[in-house]
């Protein structure tokens, strides 16, 4: 199951693809300076009962040259079936959309970005017919930012490194960079990145430190400050007016996020949700949203 870290890990390419051009630095691959960024349907399911969705995919298209795919994977542990699934997903991309594709797999922990950077020989003892060579990135390359002036230059490469190291000594000062760079920003990046970081540092001890330092709402329905703080308040203490605000909150958050990744959502289905009082079952509902390809695969299981 996609976890709300999880999420942020890969979400923040989709949602701020300025950030691709340092992290190309990074990692050492040329990237044209003027080109679109596209975010496509990350579903590479065929007709057959087997579903496989890679995190995030990207088509970028420079102004000359040919275009080609990044596929994004965020990656929490070492897994011996993933070489396996990302060199279908890149066959899959390729044979799909006739593009060269490339993966690049994201991780908060160092022993597994290494691990995940391969090269990952697919075929016989003696014989390799295929190489899977991921780019990653993880606290080994991206760098520690704990200059404000330089946050604020490039907001997305600051709040990515925070992320990236949530687990380092150095993620205070990190953090403390951030949210001075926030200081300066626009209103808009300061809900986005607060709650990104919020949601990407997930259970570490960092994210209290964050909560302490800033507060905002981008990701809906993840328990974050400010979603608890006004979910809570807004009716002035009264537990039913609370309730019904939770509710009418959840309802809209499953539309939203539907329609925010494209999901063509029927009547029928925006009628079940407006018309579902459960909190529980919307609960059930959001996080699903996350990940379905249909709007009818929320209802699965009810």
């Amino acid at each position: 199951m996609v976890t709300s870290r999880h999420e942020a890990s890969h979400r923040i390419f989709q949602d701020r693809p300025e950030l691709l051009s340092p992290v190309f630095r990074i990692l050492g691959v040329p990237l044209p300076d003027k080109a679109t960024v596209e975010v496509l349907s990350a579903d590479a399911t065929e007709i057959r009962p087997l579903e496989r969705r890679v995190d995030s995919v990207l088509r970028i298209a420079p102004s000359s040259g040919e275009p080609f795919l990044l596929a994004i994977e965020a990656q929490g542990r070492r897994a011996a079936d993933k070489p396996v699934s990302w060199a279908y997903y890149l066959s899959f991309l390729k044979a799909k959309y006739d593009c060269a594709a490339l993966l690049l797999v994201v991780c908060q922990d160092g022993s597994t970005a290494r691990w995940a950077s391969g090269p990952f020989p697919l075929g016989t003892d003696g014989w390799t017919s295929l190489f899977v060579h991921p780019l990653v990135l993880g606290p080994d390359n991206v760098p520690v930012i704990t200059d404000p002036e330089e946050a604020a230059r490039d907001l997305a490469l600051a709040a990515f490194s925070a992320v990236t190291h949530g687990r380092s000594r150095d993620v205070g000062v990190i953090l403390e960079a951030v949210a001075q760079a926030l200081g300066t920003a626009d209103p808009e990046s300061v809900r986005y990145y607060s709650e990104m970081l919020e949601i990407g540092l997930g259970d570490t001890p960092a994210r209290t430190v964050w909560r302490q330092l800033m507060s905002g709402t981008y990701f809906p329905g993840r328990g974050t400050l400010i979603e608890e703080t006004y979910l809570e308040g807004k009716e002035d203490g009264k537990a039913e007016g609370k309730a019904e605000g939770r509710v009418s909150e959840r309802r809209r958050m499953v539309l939203m996020l539907l329609a925010n990744r494209d999901v063509i959502v029927s009547d029928e289905v925006r009628e079940r949700v407006a018309g579902c009082a459960d909190l529980d079952v919307l609960d059930r509902w959001l996080e699903r949203a996350f990940t379905v390809a249909t709007a009818q695969e929320l209802f699965a299981e009810e």
